[in-house]
Protein backbone atom coordinates (compact mmCIF):
# COMPACT_ATOMS: atom_id res chain seq x y z
CA UNK A 1 0.00 0.00 0.00
CA UNK A 2 1.01 3.78 -0.92
CA UNK A 3 1.39 6.15 2.24
CA UNK A 4 -2.04 7.72 1.06
CA UNK A 5 -4.20 3.94 0.95
CA UNK A 6 -2.01 3.28 4.86
CA UNK A 7 -3.38 6.58 6.04
CA UNK A 8 -6.78 6.20 4.44
CA UNK A 9 -6.91 2.15 6.62
CA UNK A 10 -6.19 3.95 9.95
CA UNK A 11 -9.13 6.39 9.45
CA UNK A 12 -11.20 3.51 8.48
CA UNK A 13 -10.02 1.61 11.41
CA UNK A 14 -10.79 3.94 13.78
CA UNK A 15 -14.96 3.95 14.24
CA UNK A 16 -15.39 6.65 16.37
CA UNK A 17 -14.75 10.75 16.70
CA UNK A 18 -11.09 10.12 16.37
CA UNK A 19 -11.51 8.38 12.40
CA UNK A 20 -13.39 11.84 11.70
CA UNK A 21 -10.89 14.17 13.59
CA UNK A 22 -7.89 12.21 11.43
CA UNK A 23 -9.98 12.63 8.48
CA UNK A 24 -10.52 16.63 9.06
CA UNK A 25 -7.19 17.24 10.12
CA UNK A 26 -5.77 15.63 6.91
CA UNK A 27 -8.30 17.41 4.77
CA UNK A 28 -6.99 20.97 5.84
CA UNK A 29 -3.40 19.81 5.29
CA UNK A 30 -4.39 18.32 1.87
CA UNK A 31 -6.14 21.41 1.01
CA UNK A 32 -3.38 24.16 2.80
CA UNK A 33 -1.38 23.32 -0.52
CA UNK A 34 -1.28 21.09 -3.49
CA UNK A 35 2.54 20.31 -3.08
CA UNK A 36 1.89 18.53 0.20
CA UNK A 37 2.73 15.18 0.37
CA UNK A 38 1.36 12.47 2.42
CA UNK A 39 3.90 9.74 4.57
CA UNK A 40 3.74 6.77 6.27
CA UNK A 41 6.57 6.67 8.98
CA UNK A 42 7.47 4.40 12.16
CA UNK A 43 5.16 2.09 11.37
CA UNK A 44 1.88 3.69 11.42
CA UNK A 45 2.22 7.71 11.79
CA UNK A 46 0.38 9.64 9.38
CA UNK A 47 2.99 12.29 7.97
CA UNK A 48 2.72 15.38 5.75
CA UNK A 49 5.91 17.01 4.19
CA UNK A 50 6.47 19.86 1.81
CA UNK A 51 10.35 20.80 1.21
CA UNK A 52 10.44 18.82 5.01
CA UNK A 53 8.24 17.76 7.53
CA UNK A 54 5.77 19.55 8.42
CA UNK A 55 3.58 17.39 10.95
CA UNK A 56 3.15 13.52 12.01
CA UNK A 57 -0.70 12.87 13.86
CA UNK A 58 -1.51 10.10 15.98
CA UNK A 59 -4.80 8.57 17.79
CA UNK A 60 -4.54 8.01 21.01
CA UNK A 61 -7.57 6.17 23.74
CA UNK A 62 -8.36 9.74 24.48
CA UNK A 63 -6.94 12.20 22.05
CA UNK A 64 -6.21 12.61 18.50
CA UNK A 65 -2.28 14.85 18.15
CA UNK A 66 -1.18 16.30 15.31
CA UNK A 67 2.77 17.84 16.10
CA UNK A 68 4.19 20.02 13.97
CA UNK A 69 7.98 19.04 13.74
CA UNK A 70 8.86 22.59 13.94
CA UNK A 71 6.13 24.36 15.67
CA UNK A 72 8.48 26.04 18.35
CA UNK A 73 9.23 28.76 15.11
CA UNK A 74 6.42 28.99 13.92
CA UNK A 75 3.91 31.74 14.89
CA UNK A 76 0.58 31.25 16.51
CA UNK A 77 -1.41 33.69 16.28
CA UNK A 78 -4.80 31.69 16.68
CA UNK A 79 -3.15 29.68 19.70
CA UNK A 80 -3.24 26.46 18.50
CA UNK A 81 -0.38 24.77 20.18
CA UNK A 82 -2.00 23.15 22.92
CA UNK A 83 0.76 20.68 23.99
CA UNK A 84 4.88 20.51 23.87
CA UNK A 85 4.91 23.91 24.59
CA UNK A 86 8.22 23.45 26.78
CA UNK A 87 9.84 21.60 23.69
CA UNK A 88 12.49 23.00 22.26
CA UNK A 89 11.29 22.18 18.77
CA UNK A 90 8.41 20.46 18.48
CA UNK A 91 4.95 21.61 19.17
CA UNK A 92 1.60 19.37 19.33
CA UNK A 93 -2.37 20.13 19.29
CA UNK A 94 -4.46 17.72 20.76
CA UNK A 95 -7.93 17.86 19.68
CA UNK A 96 -10.02 15.82 22.00
CA UNK A 97 -13.75 14.29 21.61
CA UNK A 98 -16.05 17.44 20.62
CA UNK A 99 -13.54 19.76 19.94
CA UNK A 100 -13.86 21.59 16.66
CA UNK A 101 -10.79 22.23 14.42
CA UNK A 102 -10.43 26.10 13.41
CA UNK A 103 -9.60 25.12 10.18
CA UNK A 104 -8.62 28.69 8.65
CA UNK A 105 -5.89 29.13 11.87
CA UNK A 106 -4.62 25.48 11.25
CA UNK A 107 -4.53 25.84 7.35
CA UNK A 108 -2.43 28.98 8.22
CA UNK A 109 -0.41 27.14 10.59
CA UNK A 110 0.28 24.55 7.78
CA UNK A 111 1.35 27.17 5.60
CA UNK A 112 3.94 28.91 8.15
CA UNK A 113 5.76 24.78 9.21
CA UNK A 114 6.29 25.24 4.89
CA UNK A 115 7.74 28.14 4.99
CA UNK A 116 9.96 27.81 7.92
CA UNK A 117 11.20 24.69 5.76
CA UNK A 118 11.61 26.78 2.24
CA UNK A 119 13.72 29.30 4.60
CA UNK A 120 15.37 26.58 5.74
CA UNK A 121 16.27 24.19 3.68
CA UNK A 122 19.64 22.93 3.70
CA UNK A 123 21.78 21.90 0.32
Amino acid sequence: MNPSQQIDKLIAELCDWRGEMLTEIRQCMLEADQQIVEEWKWKGSPVWSCSGMIAVANAHKEKVKITFSHGASLEDPDKLFNAALDGKVWRAIDFFAGDKINQPALKALILAAIDYNQKNKRG
